[in-house]
């Protein structure tokens, strides 16, 4: 297997960078030092473990003082609002199991290959967040009649002089589902996903669940921030302002069979009756079906009851291994007869790639 190079370059700050063909640069693997995915065999559990949960920090992770800190509403509100960690707690709170997946998740399989975190496929993770729901809070500050978006910003600051924030439209920040959400898994928020509080909004892709949450603005007309105007675009090119990246496309991914080569992850399967497991989900429609693939041949695979309305699916299916090559593949339909791509949907930043996963064994 040739080694991979390593070369420093002069990359931007902003989604500047051109796509290339060549290999993994210094900062991407900086990145991916800093940034986690879950481990496919991490699949197996409902709820991922919280170490396991897939991790993304766009910039430094903040220190915040849990006695200090204050989540002010305002904006284009009737009553102004600024709220402590312990007065939100004591509000009424829910628990919902939530899929989360980054909207880069299996960018480095695009070719050629955008320049951002080198994700593959384990940009994802489940966990039980618990929060007070948001539109509780809105109602409470009095949400005036021409608001278009709240607008959420987090404590975390980059080089694009702003800290990080994100917008959503007024009907989706006022569903019921929509929470600031302050336990992860029952217990309080781990530094990295956000302490003391963050916004988790179920069905949209992980940019949008604002951690280190400061601030939630009212306002009446569209946000035009950095990470939302230029950030996270279906672009077709540098110059093309793109479609606004939102709710998850559908995806299933296996837990890979077998046992792996500790370097290239190659798979090793005994022949024989071999039990295959996954899950699947979407932003957008119930996961109806999964086909698992065997060689290009496809067979329906059984599901399980979803963990939660905005969490993965289980499927499972016997696979009677037979000794050679095989290239083991599953994909998700919806209940809107959405399916997953097998060529690549490419764009210009890498968002949003739910091309069909693929698994290279042998059977021996």
């Amino acid at each position: 297997m040739p080694s991979i190079a390593v070369p420093s370059s002069p990359v931007s700050t902003t989604w500047s960078p051109v796509p290339t063909d060549g290999p993994i640069l210094l900062e991407e693997l900086q990145l991916a030092a800093r940034n986690h995915g879950m481990p496919l065999e991490a699949l197996r559990y409902d709820i991922t473990p919280t170490g396991l949960h897939y991790l993304l920090v766009h910039f430094d992770i903040p220190v915040v003082d849990p006695n200090a800190w204050r989540l002010q509403i305002a904006g284009n509100v009737e009553k102004p609002i600024e709220l402590s960690l312990e007065r939100l707690r004591s509000l009424p709170g829910i628990t919902l199991p939530v899929t989360l997946e980054c909207a880069g998740n299996g960018r480095a399989r695009l070719q050629p290959r955008p320049i951002s975190q080198p994700w593959l496929d384990e940009a994802v993770g489940t966990a039980h967040w618990g929060g007070a729901p948001l539109s509780a809070l809105l109602e409470f500050a009095g949400i005036r009649p021409d608001t278009v978006e709240l607008v959420f910003t987090g404590a975390d600051h980059g080089i694009e002089k702003h800290d990080y924030a994100r917008s959503l439209p007024l009907s989706e920040a006022m569903r019921p589902e929509v929470l600031i959400a302050y336990e992860m898994n029952g217990r309080p928020l781990e530094p990295q996903h956000g302490f003391p509080a963050r916004l988790i909004v179920p069905g949209w892709y992980g940019m949008t669940q604002v951690k280190w949450l400061t601030r939630i603005d009212a306002v009446t007309q569209p946000f035009a921030g950095y990470q939302q105007a230029i950030a996270y675009r279906y672009k077709t090119g540098a110059e093309d302002p793109g479609q606004p990246v939102q709710r998850m496309r559908p995806r299933a991914l296996m837990m890979p069979p077998g046992f792996p080569d500790f370097l290239t992850r190659h798979r090793i399967v005994e022949k024989g009756v071999s039990a295959v497991e996954g899950r699947a989900w979407s932003g957008t429609a119930s996961i109806a079906q999964v086909e698992f693939g065997v060689d290009g041949n496809w067979q329906d695979a059984i599901l399980d009851q979803p963990v939660g309305k905005y969490a993965w699916r289980r499927w499972s299916v016997t696979w009677r291994a037979k000794p050679g090559e095989h290239v083991l593949s599953c994909r998700a339909i919806d209940a809107d007869g959405v399916s997953q791509p097998l060529d690549q949907p490419w764009n210009w930043q890498g968002m949003g790639n739910n091309q069909v996963q693929t698994v290279a064994v042998t059977v021996r």
